[in-house]
């Protein structure tokens, strides 16, 4: 009988030698991944990332060792040399190859696997991660604002009509919609705009008929009476020069779609140019400036035109999914303001025409606007990332385009990132989108909460203080909700304000005084009571004892302060609207 137990090899069941050294190099792999996320700050947040995880971990660790015991026991065999140390430094180096493939391998899987979970779930709700996906949809050319011949101009030295890009820029372009009012500085002191609704300030026209009368002398840009007329008059000529192009883009603007020919699909997504904002803007400024004329001279029809236009060169980029591009909605929408208002206090508009101003205004909702411009950035940060993902150079290009507080991250070689890491950038930004950013505008009330805002804020704030891979693009990013959200917000009080300052002009003209509550504003002249956007409560009204009113909204402070407004610090201090309450008043006679 042969014994159990042989004196050479033990006990006859032990383990084979190929066996033992798996569950060795196994049980290794899984220490090493242990030590590795738990000092990369890799380490599952919460209960439903470990059990996603950990079995893949623990597959991918066998894995590892079967293949460095494969690759050991090949290497043994193939070369018959003895010397011990390099056969351990070969079998370590054998070790560390593995592992790094190990991590990658997880990294990779781990980031794939949690974007791609999250982005179907959001998805199922309506919800769009990727830039191409929230682009406007094409219009046809001959009913499309943007591809009229005026407004052509103002980006075709850059791309043409289909958004094809010209290498180099062409430079025999006339740009037809370059209504700059500010020639030349050095010829003339520039009066700038010297008038504030939100300060219940006119704009000062004599300023204005000083400036171009200056210019007069010195160039031939701006005609000029031989003697001076009434400001209006004289203001109203100088503008003449710019007529004719502005009444070619009256006629641009009843084309019923506008879709610029932006290229969508240009890599990176930050670098799509954007050659029409500044001069729609330096058209509204301009009309601005006609339409307060137009009224100091008894002209009201002809100034509800402008305002009409100027409204409609904002309204023409409305669809467009570009921050940038709803913020200077926003400016254009103050600027066009500022005539509506001293018509208004001025007593000067009919009843025919509150009434087209009032529609004019209620297509204005700054809640869609805002979740669409927060999407759209959404959109173009996940896009630039997986752009990044599949051409690592533009990683420089981003990183010397931003102001960094982990430069030492960003120089990392970009080649060696794994792919994992940009999906799980895509992930957090998302997650902090949808879960902060997005909630602060109720769309369905048309209101703001500042208490959200406050809670995005320190969501950002721990996120970008606990640095990690998979939080750069939070990082790295300016999407600053106070400052972002405080805009949009005001954007929609004001157009309240203004509808509200409306209503309460046609009652004025039915009964020869302001009511005592905005109540007697219902339903003959509003709808619904007004609201405010902040947080959607009532606005706040008074009668002054010299026969006008003051209207409010309480402001980003959520503080009633009375009615009064507060300016921030320095040489030249503007209206801080992070402080005190949004007003429409109107000067004490």
């Amino acid at each position: 009988m042969k014994n159990d137990v042989s004196p050479v090899n033990g006990p006859a069941h032990k383990l084979p030698h190929w066996l033992q050294d798996w569950f060795m190099l196994a049980g290794a792999y899984v220490i090493l991944l242990v030590i590795f996320l738990s000092t990369t700050h890799l380490w599952p947040n919460n209960a439903e990332d470990w059990l996603r995880g950990t079995p893949v971990s623990l597959s991918l660790c066998g894995i590892a060792g079967g293949l460095t015991t494969v690759c050991w026991h090949l290497v043994r065999r193939l070369f018959s040399f003895n010397h011990l140390t390099f056969k351990r430094l070969l079998f370590v180096f054998v070790c560390l190859s593995t592992l790094v493939a190990l991590l990658y391998a997880e990294e990779d899987w781990r980031g794939w696997h949690a974007w791609h979970q999250f982005k179907r779930e959001w998805e199922a709700k309506g919800e769009t991660f990727f830039l191409a996906s929230v682009a406007p949809a094409p219009v046809p050319d001959e009913q499309n604002f943007a591809t009229t011949p005026i407004v052509a101009s103002s980006y075709e030295a850059l791309f043409d009509q289909t958004g094809k890009e010209f290498s180099p820029h062409l430079t025999n372009v006339v740009n037809r919609m370059d209504f700059d009012l500010e020639v030349d500085s050095k010829l003339a002191d520039f009066p700038g705009n010297n008038g504030d609704w939100r300060q219940a300030t006119f704009v000062n026209l004599a300023t204005w008929q000083t400036y171009f009368q200056t210019m007069a002398l010195k160039t031939n840009h701006f005609p000029a009476h031989a003697q001076p007329q009434s400001p209006a008059a004289d203001v109203l000529l100088a503008l003449s020069a710019f007529a004719p192009g502005l009444e070619e883009l009256r006629v641009a603007s009843q084309q019923p779609y506008s879709r610029f020919p932006l290229n969508y699909e240009k890599e990176p997504s930050s670098s799509i140019l954007l050659p029409h904002l500044a001069p729609l803007k330096r058209a509204a400024q301009t009309l601005r400036l006609r339409t307060v004329a137009e009224l100091q001279a008894s002209q009201p029809a002809l100034a509800l035109e402008d305002i009409k236009l100027s409204l409609r060169l904002g309204d023409s980029i409305r669809t467009e999914p570009f921050l940038i591009s709803h913020l200077v909605r926003i400016a254009m929408l103050q600027i066009a303001l500022q005539p509506v208002w001293e018509g208004l206090a001025r007593h000067q508009w009919s009843e025919a025409q509150l009434v087209t101003l009032d529609t004019e205004l209620a297509k204005l909702d700054f809640a869609v606007d805002y979740q669409l411009a927060l999407r759209g950035e959404q959109a173009m940060c996940c896009t630039e990332v997986d752009q990044m993902r599949r051409h690592r150079k533009l990683i420089g290009q981003m990183a010397a385009d931003v102001n960094s507080d982990n430069p030492s991250t960003l120089a990392t070689p970009s080649s060696l990132l794994p792919a994992g890491w940009f999906y799980q950038n895509e992930l957090h930004f998302a997650q902090l989108m949808s879960g902060y950013y997005l909630p602060v505008a109720d769309v369905k009330q048309g209101a703001f909460s500042p208490a959200l805002a406050r809670e995005c804020v320190a969501a950002v704030k721990a996120e970008s203080q606990s640095p990690s891979p998979f939080n750069l693009l939070i990082r790295m990013t300016s999407v600053e909700v106070n400052n972002l959200a405080v805009r949009f917000a005001h954007a929609q009080a004001s157009a309240t304000l203004a509808r509200t300052a409306i209503a309460l002009e046609r009652y004025h003209l039915r009964h020869n005084e302001y009511p005592a509550t905005l109540d007697a504003l219902t339903p003959e002249f509003l709808a619904t009571a007004p609201k405010d956007a902040i947080n959607g409560t009532p606005l706040k009204y008074q009668r002054t004892a010299s026969g006008q009113f003051l209207l409010y909204s309480v402001g980003w402070n959520e503080t009633d302060d009375g009615g009064s407004i507060t300016f921030s610090k320095g040489k030249t201090p503007q209206i801080d609207n992070l402080h005190g309450d949004w007003i429409w008043r109107y000067p004490e006679p």
